[in-house]
């Protein structure tokens, strides 16, 4: 017995309208993001453009102290190898490093080899805890840096008091060289010190910002009046700019590691996210036991059910899910009505002789409909379902 199904064919792939509504959300997220990159970008493309160049016109370019100090008969020479800022430190000159940091520990020792008694002035920009120790022995650089940006000289340097106030203010330093003039201090710790030299009239000038060397700080405070004293002393300026392209600066005996190169605290920030994510667990576990079954609020039809599961099963293409459901309740249900022991429901051996002897069919289309291959189709699955149907109601036929 079998029973034609003349229902139309449904397609299962989504169209494109379901499609650009599903991915519309995710697009657009895309988009803005993307936007906001590019915003991102554009704002912050020239906003340290050419910072500490003397041949700068940008906010934080030099070139205005280099102009002012070309007046007064110095000359600026920017060097960008570790070997011409060695050639270059002489009674004469003074030597302004305005990237410390950049510099290998190789480097480093190799520059204040060279600038060691050497008899000019060493101006080191915001040397931090890497490179102070090298370039200025003696010197160390506190890890919290000044709350205020400008500051006043509370010494006795005469290019201190007369600048009066400059924005100094950044890393702060304590030395254990003695004559050494510490300035511009930020709770008691310096952001200016000068160290003589043990022998000779040279020095090593450490100054914790560079915002008096800014084109566009230049005007404010004392920071003009200080920077042409500390630039202006001797008659020549040779301005390091350190390079990465610089071939001494490939010796790797001496390179930042992976953890050097991490801020300062980052371990207590690491900490702290373990910490909040493990919080955040907590506040979001909503069953800390087993399950416990609860009695729905509502009752809901058997036929809301039915087709919630076939929509489910349909939006997945499981036809093959979906037959062998309708198969294996068919066969549950047929098992009583033929006198076959539910528990050998789904053996073919047992159940079919027994439908048989109810329809007088041919068994080998019983068996291709109760046991038989997936549906290829929709249609196929539809046509399943109503065949699995009429054999039930065939059977309950008194």
């Amino acid at each position: 017995m079998t029973t034609e199904a003349t229902l139309p064919s449904t397609s299962a792939s989504p169209t494109a309208r379901q499609v650009w509504t599903r991915a519309r959300g995710i697009a657009l997220a895309v988009v803005l993001l993307l936007a906001a990159a590019v915003v991102i970008a554009v704002i912050r493309s020239d906003t340290r453009h050419g910072e500490l160049d003397p041949r700068s016109v940008d906010p934080y370019g030099s070139r205005a102290v280099a102009e002012l100090l070309a007046d007064r008969g110095v000359s600026t020479r920017v060097v960008t190898t570790l070997d011409e800022a060695r050639a270059a430190a002489a009674p004469d000159t003074t030597l302004l490093v305005a990237l410390p940091d950049l510099l290998t520990h190789h480097q480093q020792t190799w520059l204040h080899s060279a600038i060691a008694n050497s008899g000019g002035r060493t101006v080191l920009i915001a040397p931090g805890s890497w490179s102070v120790e090298k370039l200025a022995p003696g010197v160390t650089a506190d890890p919290a840096t000044s709350f205020d940006s400008t500051l006043s000289p509370d010494c006795r340097l005469p290019a201190a008091l007369r600048a009066g106030t400059a924005d100094t203010g950044g890393i702060r330093y304590t030395t254990t060289r003695l004559g050494s003039d510490e300035c511009y201090p930020s709770e008691r710790l310096a952001t200016l010190l000068r160290i003589p030299e043990t022998s000779g009239n040279g020095d090593t000038v450490v100054l914790g910002a560079p915002d008096i060397l800014f084109n566009d700080r230049l005007d404010k405070e004392g920071n003009a009046s200080l920077a042409l004293q500390l630039l202006g002393s001797r008659s020549h300026l040779v301005w390091y700019l350190p390079s990465l392209s610089d071939n001494s600066a490939t010796d790797t005996g001496d390179e930042k590691g992976f953890l050097d190169l991490l801020p300062a605290g980052w371990l207590w920030g690491t900490l702290q996210l373990f910490i909040a994510a493990a919080l955040t667990a907590l506040w979001r576990a909503r069953r800390l036991g087993p399950l416990v079954p609860e009695r729905l609020p509502v009752a809901i039809r058997a036929s809301e059910t039915v087709e919630g599961r076939a929509r489910l099963y349909r939006k997945a293409n499981a036809r093959d899910r979906a037959a062998s459901a309708l198969r294996s309740s068919t066969r549950t249900r047929l098992a009583p009505l033929v006198g076959v022991p539910v528990a050998q429901a789904h053996s073919p051996e047992a159940l079919l002789p027994a439908v048989s002897a109810h329809l007088h069919d041919d068994g080998q289309a019983l068996h291709s409909l109760l046991f038989g291959p997936p549906p290829s189709d929709d249609v196929a699955l539809i046509a399943l379902a109503d065949q699995l149907d009429a054999l039930e109601r065939e059977v309950r036929r008194p």
